[in-house]
This record gives structure tokens, C-alpha cells and sequence, in this order.
């Protein structure tokens, strides 16, 4: 391919267009699909560094209240990604079956599930924000300091939630380009707000770390608009029609057999993560930042590298809906390997660089050694990452979320959890054993995740 057929075809991703994955290249597909998927998640990996980069000038106890609010968020989020990916698949096969009607109104069905349980977040958030970041192990300074953010998120968690949900359904339906200007839209303003919410200009008061929760909600807010105004005006292959604006129990009940694996392989990948937190929040609120940091950079690289899994998801989906199978493995294996060669060429930057990307949003020395440690151990193991993150997807994207639920319960709770306690505590090695339990336990279920995927029985699952 020369550098001018390169950018016509790159230009032609971006802008977006209608077109049969089914039937064109494999190799085009994914590119078609990967680029505004990987380009989405460039602008919600930025935005996480660039959050917490404005936090960091809060302090050590601002970094610890965003770090404990994202791990309980995280279980709340589990539910949104599970109705996520269970749209994704749906909608994936009914385009490949060539009924977008079907797919428009499995769409509606999610979208009505999801609001309806971040209402009940909501409330419960509000009402509960100091006891959950105590509950989480935050130190009184942190909770007295932060539980406002705490509430401002969880007030506002429906628009993270549907941002989340409708992205996956323009993903499933192949507009990967509409799923990328949406999120472009919510976290530049994200971007924008940030610095004016949390230290002021001019008329507008410096309202600290409430400031960043409030940039998150608002942004976000305004991406989800974008989304229902797609929707309803018609211009992609996913719209509104009046007929589908109504419950259906059966397509519900569809949804919520496939999301219930899909919100099980979260929940349990959330709930490990928060164990993972407590061990850590016992070594103090500069261990805590140091920990959130460097799982900030860690996930800068990984959500670029989710675009492939992604796209890999709604190509196996969309072939098993046009009945080949042996297409979406091809697609499958050839998304592994570049994310695989993407996310080694990271762990070399991130290895190299380790303390430098530290010091750049703390540089408390305590705080800076905790993190590098952090960035360069797990970064040891990015390349299984990616062989894992495709394959998990690739399940998912074919309908079978039962697996990858069952593989993550073995390997992070039956494994990770027990590991990571043993070398912090039983070993004393404090952060960097849970650092070294997070490497080793993503490089196995990368492993399992690939053997699971070459026995082939996901082709056979009908949603």
C-alpha cells in the first residue's frame, strides 16, 4: 500500500460509510474498523492521562479519591459494558443476517434497560459516597476531601453508561466512525472543562476536584446527545423507527441472557481490581497514587490496543450472521497478532521511560518510585495482553460471554487474588507483589483465553 492509498483509504474510515464487511478483504475490514475504533479510544485514553494530570496538581489525597471512586465505578461500569457488548453482538448479527430493523430495535431494548439502572446508581451514589470511598479503605483526610467527586460521578454515571452502551451498538452495526465522533465530542470537552472547573477563569470559580466530576458528566452528557441524535435523525445503518420505540421482553430477555456473561466477566475483572486496591490502599495514599498513576498510563496503551479487540468483535459477529465462520477466525487472529506488535512497541516506551512518565503528574519521590515499579513490571507483560484482550472479544463478539466469564473467575479471582495477597503480605512486597501478580495473572489468561478460542465451539452459539 503507498503512503497516498494509505490516506485515501484512512480518510475514507474516518468520514465513515456503508459498506458489507462481509464480503470485502479482511484485511480491509479491519482497517476499515480499527481505525475510528482505535482512534475512539486514543481520545478516551487522553483523556485519562489528561484528568489525571490536572488532578495530580490537587495533591496526593485527590489522585487516592479518584483512584478508590474509579475502582468502585468500575463494578457499576461492569453492568453498562456487559449491556455493551451483549448489543454489540446482537446488533452485529442481525446486520449480518441483513435485518437492521431487528437491529434498531434490539438497540432500544439495551438502551432502556441501561437508563433504568443508572437511576438506581444514581441514587445509591449520592446518597453513600463517604461510606463507599471508607469502605474502600480511603483514609479520613481523603474522604472528607473528595467525597463530593464521589457523588458528582455517580449522579452523573447515566451519561458515562449510555455513552458506553450506544457506542457499542454503532460498533455492532459497523459505524465504528459515528462511535469515534461521539466520544471525540464528549472528551473534548471533557478536555475543556477540566482546567476551567477545577482552578477557575475569570467568572467562573475554582471548584477543585468536584470541578473534574463535573467536566466528566458534562462531556459526556453532551456526547450522548450526539448519540440519540443520530439515532433519530436516521443517518446510519442503526435508527429509530417508530415501531421500535417500544418494549419488547422477548429481545430483552435476549439481551440480558447475553449481558448477564458480559456483566459477570466485568464484575468479576472489577471485583479483583478492588481487592487488588485494598491491598495496596494498607501501604498509604502514596502507594495508592503511585498505583493509580501508573494503571492511568497502563490503560493509555490498552484502550488504543481495545479498538482492535473491538473491531475484531464486530467482524466475528457480523460473518457469523452471514454464515462464515471461517472468516472470523481469520479476523480474529489477524487482530491479535497487530495488537500484539502495537502493544510490545508500548511496554519498549513505557519500560524505557518509566520514571519520567511519572514525574510528569506527581512528583512526590515516594509517589514516582511506587509508579515506575508499577509501569515497567506489568508493562513485561503487554504483549500477552494483547493476544488476551482480542481473543476475550472475539468470544464475545460471537455471542459466547459465558466463557470468558468462567476464564476470568479461574484466573483473577482463583488465581490473582490469592497471588497477589500472598507476595504483598506473605512475602511483604507490598505494591511491587501486587504489581507482579497483575502481569503474571494477564499473561496466563492470555493464554487460556487463546487455547479456549482454537477449540472453535463459539462458532456454534446462536443469540
Amino acid at each position: 500500500m503507498t503512503i497516498q492509498s494509505f490516506f485515501f483509504h484512512f480518510k475514507k474510515a474516518v468520514k465513515g460509510f456503508d459498506i458489507d464487511f462481509t464480503k470485502i478483504s479482511i484485511k480491509k475490514a479491519i482497517f476499515y474498523l480499527s481505525i475510528p475504533m482505535i482512534l475512539e479510544m486514543v481520545m478516551e485514553s487522553l483523556f485519562a492521562v489528561v484528568d489525571i494530570f490536572f488532578v495530580g496538581k490537587l495533591g496526593v489525597y485527590a489522585v487516592a479519591t479518584v483512584g478508590l471512586t474509579e475502582s468502585v465505578l468500575t463494578i457499576i461500569y461492569s453492568i453498562a459494558i456487559g449491556l455493551s457488548m451483549a448489543a454489540t453482538a446482537i446488533v452485529a448479527r442481525r446486520i449480518g443476517e441483513k435485518k437492521p430493523k431487528e437491529a434498531s430495535k434490539a438497540a432500544f431494548q439495551a438502551i432502556m434497560v441501561c437508563s433504568l439502572f443508572a437511576v438506581a446508581v444514581a441514587v445509591i451514589g449520592v446518597l453513600q459516597a463517604k461510606n463507599l470511598l471508607a469502605l474502600m479503605g480511603g483514609e479520613e483526610e481523603v474522604i472528607e476531601s473528595g467525597y463530593r467527586y464521589t457523588q458528582v460521578i455517580f449522579g452523573g454515571n447515566v451519561c458515562v453508561m449510555l455513552l458506553f452502551l450506544i457506542n457499542g451498538i454503532f460498533r455492532g452495526a459497523g459505524n465504528a466512525a459515528i462511535a469515534m465522533k461521539a466520544l471525540w465530542i464528549a472528551n473534548g470537552f471533557n478536555i475543556v472543562l477540566d482546567p476551567l472547573l477545577i482552578f477557575g477563569l475569570g467568572p467562573i470559580p475554582a471548584m477543585g476536584l468536584e470541578g473534574a466530576a463535573w467536566a466528566t458528566t458534562t462531556g459526556r452528557g453532551i456526547g450522548v446527545l450526539f448519540q440519540l441524535y443520530v439515532l433519530f435523525k436516521g443517518t446510519s445503518l442503526i435508527k429509530f423507527y417508530w415501531e421500535s420505540l417500544k418494549m419488547n421482553w422477548k429481545t430483552i430477555w435476549t439481551i440480558l441472557k447475553v449481558a448477564s456473561g458480559g456483566m459477570g466477566q466485568f464484575l468479576i475483572e472489577s471485583a479483583s481490581w478492588i481487592f487488588l486496591m485494598r491491598i495496596i490502599s494498607e501501604s498509604g495514599s502514596a502507594a495508592l497514587a503511585g498505583y493509580t498513576i501508573a494503571i492511568r498510563l497502563i490503560i493509555f496503551a490498552l484502550l488504543p490496543a481495545f479498538g482492535l479487540a473491538n473491531a475484531s468483535a464486530t467482524l466475528v459477529g457480523q460473518n457469523l450472521g452471514a454464515l462464515q465462520p471461517g472468516r472470523a477466525e481469520k479476523s480474529a487472529w489477524f487482530s491479535a497478532h497487530l495488537t500484539a506488535i502495537f502493544l510490545g512497541l508500548c511496554a519498549i516506551v513505557f519500560i524505557g521511560g518509566a520514571g519520567f512518565f511519572i514525574q510528569i503528574f506527581n512528583q512526590e519521590q515516594s509517589v514516582i518510585e511506587v509508579g515506575r515499579n508499577g509501569l515497567v513490571i506489568i508493562c513485561l507483560g503487554y504483549v500477552f495482553f494483547g493476544y488476551g484482550m482480542v481473543m476475550s472479544q472475539s468470544l464475545n463478539g460471537a455471542g459466547d460471554t459465558r466463557t470468558p466469564t468462567i476464564i476470568n473467575l479461574a484466573v483473577l479471582w482463583g488465581f490473582q487474588i490469592p497471588f497477589a495477597y500472598f507476595l504483598a503480605k506473605v512475602l511483604l512486597m507490598g505494591a511491587t507483589g501486587v504489581f507482579v501478580a497483575i502481569a503474571v495473572s494477564h499473561s496466563l489468561h492470555a493464554v487460556v483465553s487463546t487455547l479456549v478460542f482454537n477449540r472453535g465451539r463459539w462458532k456454534l452459539v446462536q443469540v
